[in-house]
């Protein structure tokens, strides 16, 4: 959020706001947003009790710059359990340059370690100090050369190129991130995020260059700037404008209300400006399907409330209780974390409901049975055709959302959203991912929504343990499936 901690920019930003509410018809003249597929991020920004604009290491609440590894690690996981608990699946961090030259950077990747052991998405982004603008691009490669040299190959994590770029050209803005992108290009697209314009706010420009197709998109909104609006209906037309249509590739990595003034988020959807904007985001995200990452995940107890209006003391939905390495979490606002399990589609339940019996899926052309091998239940199992045996691994349920779930807690999964024909498929926590959500056709194919490949038995082969792949769909025997 531009003005945590910054109160000397609220001027500039309200400019900016106003400038851009005043092109806000020209956008609506694009249409709809287009329905989204990242729902798979769930989560919230885990921040540095002092905000994220700094000139020294990023520390998230919590944590000590004095502590090793493997305390960073055990006290990562404590709360990283309790993210969970909220029913997140996804941890945005902030980083700088002195984090990364730092000897802090070995403690810290035990947080990063600690998310990726527990399945979660982590999303690293840098937070520029000064206004918003890189003042040393030397240093910011630097830092993200570390960082992606660590992490690049992980397909869990995901690199926000900039946190809330200020002072930026819409030409500036594109050409940095096409930069980046060039620097980085062994990293699959879908693990980039690109800021939008104006603090994250602004899509239009970022959404529409074609140079930076297939990546993810970030926007941030707050009630600040001066933008207020009487009912919801006003603020879901606000945030749909700034989407600019691009809401199939965009993520809200950042939103929030203040959650320690005993204000019911459950309460009239009118009358109240921060109670108007929070039904509006988390209405908004579930119905395009969009991910989002609430501001922010924990305060301090001792933590004071900062000079902006959602500094991290106000806006935590948590708040951390405990000392040393025995950590936990407690609520802060149930009816906020309702409204943000709302937009996150778990209402009160972390998995959909099936939608019938579990049954096998027997390959037409093998007679065998699409098989979790060993009965596995680790995540990154990758699939086999077995014979059918009737047994718990081969049991498949359809979810309401497309998922085909195993176990009533893995799900049949892409990994890292890879749309490559040859890419084996495996099972996952389910996470509501379009890279878990499948079309079961009438003819018999079982199609990726995300990738349009068909699940495929490798060369036609009908031995026990032969794997299952995506591959072009071909109507051959080998992609035909029978529930039974």
């Amino acid at each position: 959020m531009t003005v945590r901690g910054r109160p000397r920019r609220l001027a500039s930003l309200g400019a900016a706001v106003a400038v851009l509410l005043g092109l806000l018809g020209a956008y609506a003249a694009t249409g709809a947003p287009a329905q989204a597929a990242t729902s798979q991020f769930r989560g919230v920004n885990w921040a540095d009790a002092r905000d994220n604009f700094l000139y020294d290491e990023n520390v998230p609440i919590g944590l000590s710059k004095s502590d090793n590894y493997a305390t960073t690690y055990t006290k990562s996981t404590a709360i990283l359990k309790g993210f969970q608990n909220l029913g997140s699946n996804t941890i945005r961090f902030g980083i700088n340059p002195q984090t990364t030259s730092s000897s802090w950077w070995g403690s810290l990747t035990a947080a990063y370690d600690a998310a990726n052991a527990l399945g979660m998405n982590v999303m690293i982004a840098p937070w520029p100090p000064t206004g918003g603008r890189i003042s040393d691009m030397n240093a910011f490669y630097t830092m993200w050369d570390t960082v992606i040299a660590k992490y690049g190959t992980n397909s869990r994590f995901y690199f926000d190129i900039v946190n809330e770029p200020w002072g930026y050209s819409a030409t500036e803005l594109t050409n940095l991130a096409a930069a980046f992108l060039q620097r980085y290009s062994s990293i699959p697209r879908g693990r980039i995020v690109v800021p939008g314009l104006y603090s994250d706010i602004d899509l239009c420009a970022v959404g529409s260059d074609t140079r930076l197709n297939g990546t993810l998109l970030s926007i941030h909104m707050y009630t600040l700037g001066g933008e207020t609006h009487p009912t919801e209906a006003d603020w879901v037309n606000s945030f749909k404008a700034r989407l600019c249509g691009h809401a199939d590739r965009a993520v809200l990595t950042e939103f929030g209300v203040p959650m320690n003034t005993g204000v019911n988020y459950n309460g009239p959807r009118d009358g109240n400006n921060n109670v108007s904007y929070f039904y509006a985001l988390t209405d908004t995200v579930r119905e395009l399907g969009m991910g989002s990452l609430l501001w922010t995940g924990v305060k301090d107890t001792n933590q004071t409330q900062g000079p902006g209006p959602c500094f991290n003391a106000s806006c935590a939905i948590t708040s951390l209780t405990g000392s040393g390495t025995n950590l936990s979490l407690t609520v802060t606002n149930q009816s906020g974390l309702d409204r943000v399990r709302h937009g996150w589609g778990l209402d009160g339940t972390q998995s959909p409901t099936p939608t019938g019996s579990a049954n096998v899926l027997r390959g037409a052309g093998s007679n065998r049975c699409l098989d979790v091998p060993g009965a596995a239940t680790t995540n990154g199992t990758q699939l086999t055709i077995w014979d059918c045996t009737g047994g718990t691994n081969q049991r498949w349920t359809t979810l309401p959302n497309g998922a085909l779930q195993v176990y009533g807690n893995k799900c049949l999964d892409v990994p890292g959203h890879a749309t490559a024909p040859g890419t084996r498929v495996q099972i996952w926590d389910c996470n509501g991912g379009a890279n878990q959500q499948w079309n079961l056709n009438s003819n018999g194919t079982i199609v990726g929504r995300e990738s349009g490949l068909c699940l495929d038995v490798t060369g036609a082969a009908t031995a026990n343990s032969t794997p299952v792949e995506l591959w072009n769909c071909t109507g051959g025997s080998n992609q035909k499936w029978a529930r039974q």
